[in-house]
C-alpha cells in the first residue's frame, strides 16, 4: 500500500515557556496532529518518523542526528524551575536519518552524521503539544551557519520525498524573533499585540497565498518591519525547510492552510502553517 503524502509543517515555537503556557496555540496544534494520526489510521497508516530543522542546532556544516535515544536539552537559563523537569523522551530513527543523509549529499548538500546531538528546545517544546506520548521516531537536521533562504530552501526540496513514506517534515522556528524588545519589556503571554509583528506576519501570509517565491526568498528587503521582526535570521530559515519539502512555489497549488495566528508576549508571532 503506498503511503498518502504528508504535509509539511512550519510552526513557531516562541518561548521555552510555551511547554508550560500553551496559549491557543499549543491546543490548536494538538489538535491538528490528532486529526492528521485519525486520517491516517483511517487508511490503516502512521507517522513513520519526524524530521524537523530546529534554529537551535546550526552547525559549521549541515548535519543529521543519528543517535536511538536523543536527550531532552534544556538549552536555556533563568526560567522556572518546572521546565527542567520535563522531559521528551521520543526515540531517535537511526535508519531515517541515514536516508536524509543520503538524500542531502544526493542532491549535493555536504552533510555529516552527529550521534550525539540532543533534542534542543526548538524541538522538544513543539513536540510536546504535536505529539505529547513522545512516541514518534525524531531526527533533527542543522541549520548550516553560512546558510542563507535559499540553501535552507534546497535542503527542503532535497527531502520531499520522504512526505510520501510517512515522514513529517518540520521546520520549527519564529514568525517574529526580537529578544532585544521581549527582554527589556518583559511583556505577559496575553499582553496586546505590537503593529509590526502582525503587518509582518500577515505580509508573509499573503506571499505564501501568491506563491511568491522571489519576493519571501527577498524577504528582508521587501516584507514590512522585517529587520525588526528578526534582528538576526536564524529563526525565520527554518520556514524554508518546510517549504522546499512541501513543493511550494513550484505549481501544483501548495496552499499554506494556517493553524493559528496567536501573538504571544506581544512580540513572538507564533504562526503555524501546514502545506499540502
Amino acid at each position: 500500500m503506498s503511503h498518502a503524502a504528508l504535509p509539511t509543517l512550519f510552526l513557531s515555537h516562541g518561548s521555552p515557556m510555551w511547554a508550560l503556557e500553551p496559549g491557543a496555540s499549543g491546543p490548536a496544534l494538538t489538535r491538528w496532529a490528532e486529526g492528521l494520526r485519525a486520517r491516517l489510521a483511517a487508511d490503516g497508516q502512521s507517522v513513520r518518523g519526524i524530521v524537523l530543522m530546529s534554529p537551535h542546532w546550526m552547525a559549521r556544516q549541515p548535519a543529521v542526528m543519528t543517535n536511538a535515544q536523543p536527550a531532552t536539552w534544556h538549552d536555556f537559563g533563568g526560567f522556572p524551575e518546572p521546565l527542567y523537569r520535563l522531559q521528551y523522551p521520543a526515540p531517535g530513527a537511526p535508519g531515517l536519518a541515514e536516508q536524509v543523509l543520503s538524500l542531502l549529499q544526493t542532491a549535493g548538500v555536504p552533510a555529516v552524521a552527529d550521534a550525539k546531538r540532543p533534542l534542543d528546545h526548538g524541538a522538544w517544546v513543539p513536540l510536546m503539544h504535536l505529539f505529547p506520548q513522545a512516541n514518534v521516531p525524531v531526527v533533527q537536521v542543522a541549520l548550516p551557519a553560512s546558510a542563507g533562504p535559499r540553501e535552507v530552501y534546497a535542503m527542503g526540496q532535497a527531502l520531499a520525498a520522504l512526505r510520501d513514506e510517512g515522514v513529517l517534515v518540520i521546520g520549527s522556528g519564529s514568525m517574529t524573533h526580537n529578544l532585544g524588545e521581549f527582554f527589556s519589556g518583559m511583556p505577559q503571554q496575553d499582553d496586546p499585540a505590537a503593529a509590526y509583528a502582525n503587518e509582518f506576519s500577515r505580509w508573509i501570509e499573503d506571499v505564501l497565498a501568491r506563491a511568491d517565491v522571489e519576493a519571501l526568498l527577498d524577504y528582508r528587503a521587501r516584507a514590512p518591519h522585517a529587520a525588526r521582526a528578526h534582528p538576526t535570521e536564524e529563526h525565520f530559515l527554518p520556514i524554508f525547510f518546510a517549504l522546499g519539502a512541501a513543493g511550494w512555489g513550484q505549481g501544483g497549488g501548495v496552499a499554506a492552510d494556517y493553524l493559528t495566528r496567536e501573538i504571544m508576549y506581544r512580540y513572538l508571532a507564533m504562526d503555524a502553517f501546514t502545506l499540502q
